[in-house]
């Protein structure tokens, strides 16, 4: 039994570590183009660095928030001040400088403490929590059109409020379920996949969106027109993102107390489920009351009705049920889709 504390405390770290882990990669925004010319090139970079940190502070905004809550408070400016305040770092990918020139490609790292705090002060609703990583499956009306799309998807988009790896296989189609999709799913850590059907021609790519999941297939969408197939691929990451925060951001609400049983085969197993509902937005006060071999008893606290629990803890790949004299029971819905 002293083992089994051991190891779950471990599996406790773990899962707090991976969840910090996901935070940053939020918070962090790469690939800043900046070009500033000054009278030194002291003066020019410091402008390239403050104009990073504006660009940053705005896209960063931009994507944990939904623009009706920024039209509603006023668009939300981001002045050199604000900038200042939220950032914590300047990383610097390339740069070329010389003779009161400073060109180059930043990364700012945010300070989600000072972001978050900013966001609140104005009552502007935002969720900085990611959604599970997801398989990105390609499709396309031809076998050549099919690999320059998953090109222009890239192998993933690890810091984007959506995450995805790109599938590596062939053969999938619109009608793949997740007992086609699970086995490189779960090779690659992705607890849900994503159909991105590709349709158009050049100039005017669109997508179709739909996630799949062991409960089914779900649509999310259409995109907007693109006249590149990486703009397609920006326009899908944006859709499933807009989509990721209207199903998770919180607006009020009273939370309710929770108990639930936790079954799992394994510690591996336990840690994943602990994960998942760490990671959950509508999840709060997470406590482990009892551990055993082969489950647990957990506490926590949720926001909005137990179906919305339910979808987002679906996604995430644990299946929340009720079971007769026993309560509420959490168990992996992946595990019990054949995926390991």
């Amino acid at each position: 039994m002293i083992r089994m504390l051991l190891a779950s405390a471990l599996a406790a770290f773990v899962a707090v570590s991976s969840a910090a882990a996901d935070t940053q990669d939020v918070y962090t925004i790469p690939g800043l183009e900046v070009d500033e010319t000054a009278p030194s090139l002291i003066q020019a970079r410091e402008q390239a660095m403050m104009a990073a940190r504006l660009a940053g502070a705005r896209i960063l905004i931009e994507k944990i928030t939904l623009p009706e809550d920024r039209a509603e408070a006023g668009d939300l400016p981001v002045t050199a001040e604000l900038a200042n305040r939220l950032s914590a770092a300047v990383d610097v990918q390339e740069e070329t400088a010389g003779a009161g020139r400073y060109k180059g490609v930043l990364q700012v790292v945010y300070n989600p403490r000072m972001v978050r705090a900013h966001l609140e002060s104005l009552n502007v609703p935002y969720v900085d929590t990611q959604a599970p990583l997801s398989l990105m499956v390609p499709l396309a009306s031809s076998g050549g059109l099919e690999e320059a799309w998953r090109e222009a998807l890239g192998t993933g988009n690890s810091g984007a409020l959506a995450p995805y790896v790109t599938a590596n296989l062939a053969g999938y189609s619109s009608f793949s379920d997740w007992n086609a999709l699970s086995p490189e799913a779960g090779s690659l850590r992705a607890r849900r996949a994503v159909l991105a059907e590709l349709s158009g021609f050049d100039g005017a790519w669109r997508v179709s969106l739909s996630t799949v999941t062991a409960a089914g297939t779900e649509v999310v969408g259409n995109t907007p027109a693109a006249t590149t197939l990486e703009g397609a691929a920006r326009a899908a990451t944006r859709l499933l993102e807009e989509n990721w925060k209207r199903s998770s951001i919180i607006r009020g609400g009273v939370r309710t107390q929770a108990k639930a049983t936790v079954r799992y085969t394994s510690l591996a197993e336990w840690n994943t489920l602990r994960g998942a509902l760490a990671r959950s937005p509508l999840v709060s006060d997470f406590r482990t009351t009892a551990v055993a071999r082969d489950g647990a008893v957990v506490s926590f606290a949720y926001v909005g009705d137990p179906q919305r629990l339910q979808n987002d803890l679906l996604q995430r790949g644990v299946a929340l049920g009720d079971v007769p004299e026993a309560g509420w029971v959490l168990r992996s819905a992946v595990s019990a889709a054949g995926v390991p």
